[in-house]
């Protein structure tokens, strides 16, 4: 299982307002900025007072010009910052432009006033910003999946966890592609409000589940679709749909219309996956998504993720997460 993590609660909520510092710069992903904004302006509308000073900032204050043609307007420039500030959350972008924002004023202003921000983090390949100002050289910290051999390749003294939805190691937190990041801010408002406040914002903002650092990015199925072909992807589609039914390796031949032999050879050098191999990874998937939103009894949760009983549940988790399934929920379940 990958290194999650766990972001602390605060021992003492502050009187005034936490400010909330977003970057971004020609080219950012507008999402990344909205995305961590609707998150903190949700809890100011649902909390019982205003809890976050939202200031969206830039190298050069005034209109951001976002990837998708946004315009996002207001931005403060980051040398006119001043005083304390909470939190600092730097967006990813287009490719190009992130590159170009790694040679630019944000690292400078990092390396010269970090010591003012309590918590600094990035969304997405705002990581590359980050680490361009060298504040996460032999720390742990994540980059959407699709960047991890750049992200290497950039900034080797980082310890890049490629699977995690966010890392925290504090001061810094760092969120993996796009959507991650109201994830990682979901966390920031339950460590800083209570998880009922963070639940609260969750529902309004209709997400399906809360996830939390360390869980995995993109699931085995869609993985192992990528790699595919034809009729073989729809088969995986259907079967890691579906891992209750009858994934014996002489139905699932069948079913692509191949001898067991060919379709055993086949399947792994499509997905690089034995078949067996895949049919537990889909198993635990399941049972994984079953855990963090529901109360049920483990001999359920075996039974609705297609294993034959609890036995088979505890071997997959072991073998495939290095947990128990009661060590997941309760590290994953969702918030009371």
């Amino acid at each position: 299982m990958p290194n999650g993590s766990q972001i602390a609660p605060n021992a003492e909520a502050p009187s005034a307002p936490r400010r909330i510092v977003l970057v971004g710069y020609p080219g950012a992903q507008s999402l990344d900025l909205i995305g961590p904004l609707e998150v903190f302006s949700m809890s100011n509308h649902l909390g019982e007072a205003k809890v976050y000073d939202i200031v969206l900032a830039s190298p050069q204050g005034g209109e951001i010009l976002c990837n998708s043609g946004v315009r996002l307007g207001g931005a403060v420039a980051l040398e006119e910052l001043s005083g304390e500030i909470d939190t600092l959350l730097v967006a990813g972008g287009h490719w190009p432009s992130v590159q170009m924002a790694c040679d630019g004023e944000v690292p400078a202003w990092l390396c010269a006033h970090h010591e003012r921000v309590r918590r600094i983090g990035s969304v997405c390949s705002g990581s590359f910003i980050l680490a361009a100002s060298g504040l996460l050289d032999h720390r742990r910290a994540t980059t959407h999946w699709a960047f991890s051999d750049e992200f290497r390749a950039f900034r080797p003294a980082v310890q890049l966890e490629v699977d995690a939805i966010f890392v925290a190691d504090p001061p810094f937190f760092t969120s993996a592609g796009v959507t991650s990041g109201i994830d990682l801010c979901l966390s920031l408002v339950e460590a800083d409000q209570g998880s009922q406040l963070a639940l609260a914002v969750a529902r309004n903002l209709v997400l399906f589940l809360r996830r939390a650092g360390g869980q995995t990015q993109y699931s085995h199925a869609l993985r192992l679709q990528a790699g595919a072909s034809g009729r073989l992807r729809e088969l995986i589609a259907e079967w890691s749909g579906n891992p209750v039914g009858d994934l014996s390796l002489p139905n699932m031949a069948s079913r692509a219309a191949m001898s067991e032999r060919t379709f055993s050879r086949v399947f792994k050098k499509e997905t690089g996956m034995s078949p067996a191999a895949f049919v537990e990874a889909a198993r635990v998937d399941r049972a994984k998504a079953l855990l963090e939103v529901s109360d049920w009894p483990l001999a359920r949760v075996a039974e609705r993720a297609g294993f034959g009983g609890l036995s088979g549940l505890h071997r997959g988790f072991q073998r495939r997460l290095g947990v128990t399934p009661n060590e997941y929920r309760a590290r994953f379940g969702r918030l009371k």
